[in-house]
């Protein structure tokens, strides 16, 4: 039986009344599970309307009983980690274990919320003049939206909404509609953990919906993960519109082998870091750039084989290495890159593109793809794949493969394996890339820190979580007090001097 989704609006469930759907896919067998309302411009109207009703009120709970609903929150999401991992795998297509994963991250994002008594504190200067105190103070900014994407339905909504809600915001969130059941069931969980009615809403949708958010004159900031074009976009409209926004798109992350690296390590650092989740990761390491033939030559004997016999399975079955794509279409796209590199003159030494798997034949399979002799010209290392194909590109020396990973137009993530710790630093200070690995693949930062791509990677002065989070979602105020003390000065005319 297929399942009908709804929105999320005022603390409950609300069928869509656009009168138009999408389809969500169970990714292993390729049936449909459900299907998603898309929102009109109205339906958007209707929830923000409630968000700002609400939100004035939950602005003015201290920030004490807000961090409460965040700590029940985290109680809930481990009570349902089960539930809401399966959910996830089912819509999405990964791995059972990486959709725990995918859950946990988030979930560190609400445990750094709990703490927004701290983070919410202002600064003080008594006697700053004669009789005047100075302070400052942040204060919510009202009704804020974020986008999110399919690949993580867990794990971004909760970057975003956490911090947002914590720091006294009203939220509405347009998950992707590939995969809407975890962001709605994670609002039914805020309900329970304590969150007003309002302050959390999901609507659901298309394009028709991310252009009203971007329209809509209440709304005061946005956040937005997918694709580079799209992050351009809401990005230039959103700020032509007078809001805050911050946006992270696409991705080439580089993996830098020096020829003193632990190969061992590597290999097992690029398999996961290349292939886990089906390379469906803004953070995948979809480049290795091997320093010198020997070092070429020793990680293509080891890679191979073990990229040949990667398990690929259906989601629930927990030996899998990584499981299908997402939809027909996105693994349609992947197999067409894999074309253009073969005609583009890149040496296909692992060719996964036949792979079906028995008793799921309709699934969106594909098994790892491995290039060799990839060269910076070609369009499978200048664009994001998003598929699980890594390309190697030969580097002759260090200086080359840095200059490969700051020449390129993305920066998001990126790795260098070596024991040197001098080569190992010069590389953390010199590449032109937001976040970086020292022997480790995908270095994402926890969740006290702060997450951000350079270049054409993001969009926007705050990036995601950790007191940038807080930032973004607050407004600072600075007071400057002065209480009758008997002092006459008579009035001034001159700039105003703390004498």
């Amino acid at each position: 039986m297929v399942q009908e989704y709804t929105h999320f609006i005022g603390g409950k469930h609300v069928k869509g009344t656009s009168g138009r759907f999408a389809d969500v896919f169970q990714p292993m067998d390729g049936t449909v599970k459900a299907r998603v309302p898309l929102a009109s411009a109205s339906e958007l109207a209707d929830a923000v309307a409630n968000a700002k009703e609400a939100q004035p009120k939950w602005a003015a709970t201290n920030p004490q009983r807000r961090a409460r609903v965040m700590m029940n929150f985290v109680g809930l999401l481990n009570k349902h980690m089960d539930e809401l991992a399966e959910l996830l795998a089912r819509e999405h297509g990964k791995t059972i274990p990486d959709a725990k994963g995918d859950i946990q991250r988030g979930l560190e994002v609400v445990e750094f919320a709990i703490g927004i008594p701290h983070m919410l504190k202002g600064e003080f200067s008594d006697g700053a003049g004669p009789g005047i105190d100075i302070y400052s103070m942040r204060q919510a900014l009202g009704v804020v939206a974020g986008i999110t994407p399919f690949n993580f339905p867990a794990m971004i909504p909760m970057w975003k909404f956490a911090p947002a809600i914590a720091c006294g915001n009203a939220f509405i969130l347009k998950p992707s509609e590939r995969d809407p059941g975890v962001p709605l069931r994670l609002a039914e969980l805020m309900i329970e953990a304590g969150l007003p009615a309002g302050i959390l809403n999901v609507v659901n949708g298309d394009k028709e919906a991310v252009d009203a958010i971007l329209d809509h004159k209440d709304i005061a900031a946005i956040g937005f993960v997918g694709s580079t074009l799209i992050a351009e976009y809401i990005y230039a409209r959103g700020c032509a519109n007078g809001k805050r926004v911050q946006c992270f798109g696409g991705a080439k992350n580089h993996m830098i082998i020096m020829p003193d690296a632990d190969m061992d390590q590597t290999v097992d650092a690029l398999m996961g870091a290349g292939y886990g989740s089906a390379g469906e990761r803004c953070m995948a390491i979809s480049v290795a750039v091997p320093v010198g033939k020997g070092t070429a030559e020793e990680l293509m004997r080891r890679l191979i084989p073990r990229v040949e016999a990667a398990k690929i399975g259906p989601s629930t079955d927990p030996t899998a290495d990584f499981g299908p794509l997402v939809t027909k279409a996105a693994l349609d796209r992947v197999r067409g890159y894999v074309d253009l590199g073969i005609q583009e003159g890149a040496k296909l030494v692992v060719d996964g593109r036949g792979f079906k798997m028995q008793g799921y034949e309709n699934g969106f399979y594909m098994g790892g793809c491995l290039f060799d002799h990839v060269t910076s010209d070609m369009r499978i290392y200048r664009e994001e794949i998003f598929g699980p194909v890594l390309s190697v590109l030969r580097a002759d020396k260090y200086e080359d493969a840095l200059r490969l990973a700051n020449e390129h137009e993305y920066g998001n993530g990126v790795a260098i394996f070596t024991r040197d710790g001098d080569a190992a630093r010069d590389f953390a200070s010199k590449v032109q890339v937001g976040m970086v690995g020292i022997n480790v693949p995908i270095p994402v930062p926890l969740s006290y820190y702060t997450f951000g791509g350079w270049k054409r990677s993001g969009f926007g002065d705050l990036n995601q979580h950790g007191p940038d989070g807080v930032r973004f979602y607050t407004k600072t105020k600075t007071v400057t007090a002065r209480w009758p003390s008997g002092i006459k000065d008579g009035a001034s005319f001159v700039m105003p001097l703390m004498n």
